[in-house]
């Protein structure tokens, strides 16, 4: 147990991720107190990772059994525990409930994911749907996103030509053993070309990789993510994109991701979590980061997706199609002259294979079927596996499983002598509708996959964030924050909601808003107190005003808490152009309410003079 001497609280080391009898721990100090600090550290057999002067802190590595000694040194305010960040894990797409979206292409063999167009991207850089990119159309161009991750496959097909460098520290930054950096990267900024896929932003954002993550996709600590984010900001970013999270909050961190939002004029974004409940991940949960939750091509919140108080956007996160590296597959079925991008099935043969598109139905049988490429049905009494085995018998060269539900199927075999690929209902039933006795051609492509999870959802709000904000430079991140928050397509119960949060990022509807709406902002902020005991409560009076500093009623005021008591806020402003929250039965010494939006129809918010902040002495 660690105590804080300014707060008095007691601090637990909670990771587990310790060095044998030694602790990870951030060692906070009284401003002018580096040099003690150091030289106690050093005395106490410590080993400093790393010294953040802006926070007064060290990240370092001591023997467990001076940390007591360390809670007593006057020139210490507070030894807590450094915790473990991992990635917000990588999830196959295995589930045969999936929403499908259609994933066809044109001729060219580009993929759009369902992504990108329901997050409204090409409305903003395509809006014909020509496959090119509108003169004049933002694309990101101008903005620079930091991604935290496992790095950047710099060789990769559809990532040639990007405006990409990054820090290399113990890692190179441009290279990704694991696959889920450059899976979140492709995301963001593949090129709009004739191959692979295209990213939200149409490979022209800039972008910088700072790589915290091992080849094993392993983990990394707080300290590791904050010193990356440090990076990000001498690199000039406007956006730090983070598909990283831990179960463990930590003040220091927190601090650190308050200076950037409100200090240094940057954007951060992080994954939810995919614990499926309602517990915390980090920094995710931190007010000044926008938390992402995930959702299916139908607009439907994944079983896996957290979801709590801080979820503040949602995006595409189910069998989401993207750039990775070489051992991942995804299997490509072209017919008249469209492509449709499918699922390798496990174990079947990675071989091309080419005939007369055919419909077997649930291929509980075999037909006749010589040199045919057969779609079978999903559902039925035998397994996949058997009707694989079937269309083998049948002659035929491949099989290509449709779900008969709404998603892609997935599946593994422990062998096939032929190739096997599984689509979605929707592109499944189009084929048979449309394209039987057709030729087609079954290939596979090493170098994108289909993963699920809030890792895959945060790119895609990071690069909306990049589209946004490339269309109004001038803009400060709380602007852009501000736009994309008011104009989510709201989805779940009406409002913000802790599955999809404000909803669903739209990135036409944000520009807009950030481009003609007129604005309402905060006029004054305020505030009061009352103390009885150990215990006091305060209220915050928050007014409205619009461009020409007159009053604005009927506006809907959402805000953090954070310090003595933490949660979320809400008030609607009376004909005085005022509303009041309330904070009650607090036992710490600072509060700080941050204002997050401002919403009525017809205005955007003018984000700033947002934070307030009230201490009970």
């Amino acid at each position: 147990m660690l105590r804080s001497r300014g707060s008095r609280k007691t601090q637990a080391i909670n990771n587990g991720k310790g060095e044998g009898d030694r602790s990870r721990v951030y060692v906070k100090y009284v401003s002018g107190g580096e040099g003690a600090v150091a030289n106690a550290l050093s005395a106490a057999g410590g080993k400093v990772h790393y010294a953040f002067d802006a926070l007064n802190a060290f990240a370092v590595s001591v023997p467990t059994a001076a940390l007591d000694g360390l809670s007593h040194n006057p020139n210490i305010l507070l030894v807590e525990e450094d915790p473990v960040r991992s990635l917000t894990s990588i999830i196959p797409s295995t589930s045969a409930a999936l929403p499908s979206p259609q994933r066809r292409a044109a001729s060219t063999g580009q993929t759009v994911p369902y992504g990108v167009d329901i997050v409204q991207a090409r409305d903003v850089w395509d809006s014909n749907r020509d496959g090119s990119v509108d003169a004049g159309a933002p694309t990101g161009s101008n903005r620079k996103v930091c991604i935290i991750d496992t790095g950047f496959l710099v060789s990769h097909e559809d990532l040639q030509g990007v405006s990409v460098t990054g820090y290399n520290g113990n890692l190179p930054w441009n290279e990704d053993g694991d696959g889920h950096g450059t899976h979140v990267a492709g995301t963001i900024v593949a090129v709009n070309n004739n191959l692979g896929v295209v990213g939200v932003t149409p490979g022209t954002v800039n972008v910088y990789i700072v790589r915290v993550f091992g080849n094993d996709g392993g983990w990394a600590y707080s300290s590791d993510l904050v010193d990356a984010t440090n990076r990000c900001a001498v690199a000039g970013a406007n956006i730090i994109s983070m598909s990283l999270g831990g179960s463990f909050s930590s003040p220091t961190e927190r601090t650190a991701f308050d200076a950037l939002l409100n200090q240094k004029g940057i954007l951060s974004i992080a994954a939810a979590g995919n614990s499926g409940d309602g517990t915390n991940s980090y920094p995710a949960s931190y007010s000044s980061v926008m938390s992402v939750a995930a959702v299916d091509s139908g607009k439907v919140v994944a079983t896996f997706s957290t979801r709590n108080a801080g979820v503040d956007l949602c995006a595409p996160g189910v069998g989401v199609l993207s750039t990775t590296i070489s051992n991942k597959f995804v299997g490509v079925l072209t017919v008249a002259n469209t492509t449709y991008a499918g699922s390798y099935i496990d174990g079947a043969a990675k071989v091309s294979a080419s005939g007369e598109l055919v419909y077997g139905g649930l291929c509980n049988s075999s037909g006749t079927w010589s040199g045919k490429v057969v779609l079978c049905q999903q559902r039925g009494s035998i397994t996949f596996f058997d009707k694989v085995q079937n269309v083998l018998a049948g002659g035929g060269v491949a099989a290509v499983i449709y779900n008969n539900v709404a998603g892609v199927f997935y599946g593994s075999l422990s062998g096939s002598a032929i190739p096997a690929v599984g689509l979605g209902k929707v592109d499944g039933e189009y084929l048979v509708a449309n394209n039987l006795g057709t030729p087609s051609v079954l290939s596979f492509v090493a170098n994108y996959a289909f993963f699920d999870g809030t890792s895959m959802a945060t790119p895609h709000v990071s690069a909306v964030a990049a589209l946004v904000w490339s269309a109004k430079p001038t803009a400060t991140n709380l602007d852009v924050r501000a736009a994309l928050i008011a104009t989510a397509e709201d989805l779940g119960m009406p409002g913000r909601d802790d599955l999809y949060g404000y909803g669903l990022v739209q990135a036409k509807r944000a520009m807009d808003y950030l481009l003609f709406s007129p604005s309402i902002q905060v006029g004054a902020l305020s505030a009061t107190k009352t103390i009885s005991g150990t215990k006091w409560s305060a209220t915050i009076t928050i007014k409205v005003v619009d461009a020409n500093n007159a009053i604005v009623s009927g506006a809907l005021v959402t805000g953090a808490w954070s310090g003595a008591k933490t949660g979320t806020a809400t008030c609607t402003t009376a004909p005085s152009g005022t509303c009041n929250v309330v904070a009650s039965n607090m036992s710490g010494s600072t509060l700080t309410f941050t204002i997050q939006n401002l919403a009525k129809t017809g205005y955007s918010y003018n984000a700033g003079g947002n934070v307030i902040t009230i201490t009970k002495k």
